[in-house]
């Protein structure tokens, strides 16, 4: 029986990527009857929304998603669709593995980085609670603020101050920790460390924490530690091999997603999985490269990397196990690579998007 599922094609480089990943997937011989949408900023332009509503309306009858890169404007234009998607369809959970693979330039070769970032996808800055400068309610909550807390009063006037809330519930912070124990169990994996702020934000990260012990108590056959999420940056830089599964609430996970990608070779070899308990999306975790746009050039492993996780998430994981073999073989024989895999980035037999997907198939 074929699986259905979603085929968001994004903008920029996004639609070779989805055409590369697609391939790439279908050559595993796994049976996809795929529902092709297209969303992101060329869309916008022929419909005026980034995100039409039969994407919404695709994503929510197949509950499984591929989602190439999709532009988010910085500072001005539409939010985020990522988030977008994350808060409409209840994904909570973003799962981001960073794995280094033989032949990846890193600065960590001789290290055997292998880790997975669980973080929270709903809650805390990136609930988007934000005020304006300048505004009139911006002022309004300012006195509120000194009014019932006067020794933690906004110093500055609201022309000057923009304020963004940080929500964290227990309910959600139970709920992404129990992810982060049940991937670490179902996965083999050893050790679960909570990061966070709570000497600093004792209500909010405070919260989190508190909840993250509390759940690990349940879980005794997995270990489980604590770390402060600036000391965590610099022991993922001085000794990533100690770390497992990291789970983190929404900011610090964003943050140090790209840390730990950075470890392994970058945003080019880096997956990702947002999930709920209706559907999921998978996606990588770079962005859409729009200067690259139809010259066949980006690395397409980490949306590849990301089918093969919507491989294992779709109960198919053997196929899942084959596909990765095979990039890791392509990337290890350093031949039919893109130029970000190259020792010498200049290196004129660098191949593109298109050939390097072509050598993963035949692998497959």
């Amino acid at each position: 029986m074929a699986h259905e599922v979603t085929l968001i094609t994004g903008d920029g480089t996004g639609p070779e990527l989805a055409d590369a990943a697609r391939r790439c997937v279908d050559a595993t011989g796994v049976k996809i009857n795929w529902d092709v949408q297209e969303a992101g900023v060329d869309v916008m332009l022929k419909l005026g929304t980034p995100l039409p509503d039969s994407v919404m309306e695709s994503v929510r009858r197949t509950k499984c998603a591929l989602k190439a890169p999709i532009t988010t404007p910085v500072g001005t234009g539409f939010r985020s669709i990522n988030v977008h998607l994350r808060q409409a369809l209840g994904l909570f959970a973003c799962i981001r593995p960073c794995k280094h693979y033989k032949g990846v330039r890193t600065f960590f070769d001789s290290v055997p980085v292998d880790l997975v970032i669980v973080r929270e996808n709903t809650e805390d800055l990136y609930a988007g609670i934000e005020f304006e400068r300048g505004k009139k309610e911006t002022g309004e909550l300012i006195e509120f603020i000194n009014k019932i807390s006067p020794e933690r009063r906004v110093k500055t006037p609201a022309k000057e101050t923009g304020i963004s809330i940080k929500p964290i519930s227990v309910s959600g912070s139970e709920r992404i920790v129990k992810c982060a124990f049940d991937y670490a169990r179902e996965n083999g994996r050893k050790k679960v460390t909570c990061v966070h702020k709570a000497n600093i934000m004792k209500h909010t990260d405070g919260l989190w924490l508190d909840v993250a012990r509390t759940v690990a108590k349940k879980y005794t056959d997995i270990a489980f530690e604590d770390r402060i999420v600036d000391n965590m940056c610099m022991q993922l830089v001085q000794k990533p091999e100690l770390y497992d599964v990291l789970v983190l609430s929404n900011l610090y996970g964003d943050i140090l997603s790209d840390v730990a990608a950075g470890l392994v070779g970058g945003l080019g070899v880096a997956p990702g999985a947002n999930i709920g308990p209706e559907g999921a999306v998978f996606e990588a975790t770079h962005g859409s490269a729009p200067k690259y746009k139809g010259l066949n050039k980006v690395n397409p492993t980490a949306l590849i990397l990301s089918g093969m996780l919507m491989l294992k998430h779709l109960k198919e994981t053997d196929a899942a196990t084959r596909l990765e073999r095979a990039v890791a073989a392509v990337i290890a024989e350093g031949k039919y690579v893109t130029y970000d895999l190259k020792t010498d980035r200049n290196d004129p037999t660098a191949v593109g998007t298109r050939e390097m997907a072509e050598a993963i198939c035949k692998k497959l």
